[in-house]
């Protein structure tokens, strides 16, 4: 634990400080802070064994999200992350269905595009020291080695290049001559590389708080009852990694599933080959779409809607032979169609826009995006675009299982 400085945080510290049978082992640290006096900081951290500090608006929070007798799908893409649920007993006396949808908005991305640029002058920063500390190991570029070239040509002295732009040197076989390791770095490269580092690292926990923040504002609006598609998120990153740097997907998914843990319930993981839940409708219907159509529509029922929007609605009907196997998931066809007619017009409202209240939006409801930040996340356009958009994966038939016997899809039991 680091014990706050600021006011207001006397509670965690008390938590952790207030019984010394748990205390185990403190040690004093020196911690690389480039910003701090020095470059150094000294901490005194100490270990305890026990269990971690939750605020009591978090502990009211989880309390009353466990007693929401609701189930909630969702549907994590490489733009958005959607979330529907409904009441479990699909009482139409109980609350109509809720939605919320998470993007980013024009002010966030500016934001994250500023801050990826600094990232890139500071490498380039770096770069060109290293060159500078190195230049017998890199060569000249094309333009040094033509201006070098008319000078010759022009009877001059050869000028001194302090920071050659070429390759480094190499051997045949493309492996440099000198390991980088054995290079000379100067005081200003050891400087700005702990910026780098410390730039990194309050990036990287921002965007562990956004998560932690988001997912408890969805379990608090949609329970701890809650199931998500078993999509590999790596085969995202090596399509569309910038995007996904952005939005961060995987974190929000794998912070949405502790919560549901700590508030005693499960966020649950379907197979995408069993299940087709971009393909079908809540009335039974398959509806083919393409990654390029972001908008649902049902010629059998008339549903309309958001696709993603639609998907996590199917994905709280998702039913398991084995909870612990996504392969044994399949749709309970019977089930969304009964919810259908029952919830009809809160459900086709909670599948066009989300119906979850955002507290930084000024109309007072809108989507939640990143929790207190600057801006408000636009509305996303729905319709059909001239060419295909990354938010969706193509499904990968070799990780979710074959397709086997789904009750809920027989035709015998749907009530279209």
């Amino acid at each position: 634990m680091r014990i706050p400085q600021q006011p207001g945080q006397w509670a965690r510290a008390e938590h952790f400080l207030a019984s010394p049978g748990r205390w185990h082992k403190v040690d004093l640290v020196r911690r690389r802070k480039a910003s701090a006096p020095g470059g150094w900081v000294y901490e005194a951290h100490l270990m305890l064994l026990g269990s971690g500090y939750t605020a009591p608006a978090v502990r009211a929070m989880r309390e009353q999200a466990a007693a929401l007798d609701r189930t909630g799908g969702v549907d994590g893409n490489v733009s958005n992350l959607s979330v529907v649920s409904l009441p479990a007993s699909l009482d139409p006396g109980k609350e109509a269905p809720a939605s919320t949808e998470i993007t980013l908005s024009p002010e966030e991305r500016a934001l994250l595009e500023r801050e990826a640029e600094k990232r890139r002058g500071r490498a380039r920063a770096l770069e060109r020291s290293r060159r500078a500390a190195n230049t017998e190991q890199y060569g000249l570029s094309k333009k040094q080695a033509r201006r070098a070239e008319q000078r010759e040509a022009k009877g001059l002295e050869p000028k001194a290049v302090t920071v050659p732009g070429g390759g480094r040197a190499a051997r045949s076989d493309g492996v440099p001559k000198q390991a980088f390791r054995q290079d000379r770095i100067s005081g200003g490269y050891r400087k700005l590389r702990a910026h780098q580092a410390e730039a990194a690292a309050s990036a990287s926990e921002h965007r562990s708080h956004r998560a932690r923040a988001v997912a408890r504002e969805i379990i608090a609006v949609h329970g701890p009852t809650l199931v998500v598609e078993d999509c590999d998120i790596r085969t995202w990153y090596r399509l569309w990694g910038k995007r996904l740097s952005q939005t961060t997907p995987g974190l929000l998914v794998a912070a949405l599933e502790r919560e549901c843990q700590a508030a005693g319930g499960r966020l649950v993981r379907a197979a995408t080959w069993s299940t087709a839940l971009s393909q079908h409708c809540l009335c039974g219907e398959r509806v083919n779409k393409s990654l390029r159509d972001r908008e649902h529509k049902c010629i059998a029922c008339g549903l309309v809607g958001k696709r993603d929007m639609v998907s996590a609605a199917l994905a709280s009907f998702v039913r398991f032979a084995d909870v612990d196997d996504p392969k044994t998931a399949y749709l309970d066809i019977t089930a969304s169609r009964h919810a259908q007619i029952i919830f009809s017009e809160g459900l086709e409202e909670a599948l066009r826009e989300s119906t979850t209240p955002c507290q930084n939006t000024p109309r007072g409801a809108g989507r939640v995006a990143v929790p207190r930040q600057r801006g408000t996340s636009a509305p996303r356009t729905a319709g059909r675009r001239s060419r295909a958009t990354p938010d969706e994966p193509r499904p990968v038939r070799d990780h979710a299982g074959k397709p086997g016997h789904r009750p809920g899809c027989n035709s015998q039991l749907t009530l279209w």
